[in-house]
């Protein structure tokens, strides 16, 4: 499925509004983001020089590193912004594409990472739709890995920003009950995950069951408001957040309070990656 088909405000934003780089690279809650991201699939991933698909791989910040790990990595990405910014590295080859319909063939790769398209998919169809096509994609025992945004993350944000009161209280709470985001805050068009929804569509798309991991844990929000509001964010705090996120990634009564969830699992036995190593 060519890039044309992915609606054409999540290209617009991502080409002309958003650096999700810079984010990744610089914010405070970005990097912890995605030194925890990091730190999980360097975890579960399978031994380098293994094939790496990188779907919806952005601009490269994280098929970077695993390259210099040794990984073989393909990444695809719809924005054609992203794909020059992620083929100047020059560690790793880039092609357009959609999570949808890969194009690849069936297990060609030894881990299929989709750490952004569920989150730009508002239909469900289409989330399994990417996520089957991940599992087709993965060789028998390989591992598939997808990220999703909890639905839980703008009330959050909003109450870290002292922005939840009598007024927007209700409409709030009713929030949480729907996932589909208009992308009218400051975000583009997205889809907000429940855990339980995220392990239904790992499910529903033949992949069997998943280790849902937190990626940065409970204290976020105090990391993010304090560089918002124009504050360093000490060291200690910010190492305290990347413990915290440690502590509790696979606490079922804590996992909707990071940011985003890490789905992770070996398709051919259903029960995570630790099964079939």
């Amino acid at each position: 499925m060519p890039s044309n088909d992915v609606q054409p405000d999540i290209i617009d934003f991502y080409s002309r509004t958003y650096d999700e780089d810079a984010r990744l690279r610089h914010q405070s809650d970005g990097r912890l983001e995605f030194l925890r991201t990091q730190e999980l699939l360097r975890r579960h991933l399978p031994a380098a020089p293994a094939r790496v698909l990188d779907v919806g791989g952005g601009t490269g910040v994280h098929a970077e590193w695993l390259a210099a790990d040794g990984y073989q990595v393909h990444l695809i990405d719809p924005v054609a912004r992203h794909r020059e910014q992620a083929a100047a590295r020059g560690t790793f080859t880039v092609a357009d594409g959609d999570a949808r319909a890969l194009g690849t063939p069936d297990h060609s790769y030894d881990a299929v990472l989709l750490l952004g398209p569920l989150y730009h998919l508002q239909r469900r169809a289409d989330r399994i739709r990417a996520l089957g096509q991940a599992h087709r994609t993965v060789r028998p025992g390989g591992l598939v890995v997808a990220a999703a945004i909890s639905r839980h993350a703008p009330l959050l944000d909003a109450a870290a920003k002292g922005q939840v009161d009598a007024r927007n209280q209700a409409q709030l709470a009713r929030d949480l009950g729907a996932g589909e985001y208009d992308g009218s805050g400051g975000f583009t068009t997205a889809y907000f995950h429940t855990v339980a929804e995220l392990r239904s569509e790992w499910a529903d798309s033949g992949l069997g069951e998943a280790e849902v991991f937190g990626i940065e844990g409970p204290l976020w929000p105090t990391v993010k408001h304090l560089e918002r509001a124009g504050l360093p964010v000490p060291p200690d705090l910010f190492d305290s957040a990347l413990c915290a996120a440690r502590i509790v990634e696979r606490d079922n009564s804590l996992l909707a309070a990071s940011a985003h969830l890490l789905a992770v699992g070996s398709p051919d036995t259903g029960t995570g990656p630790h099964a079939s190593r």
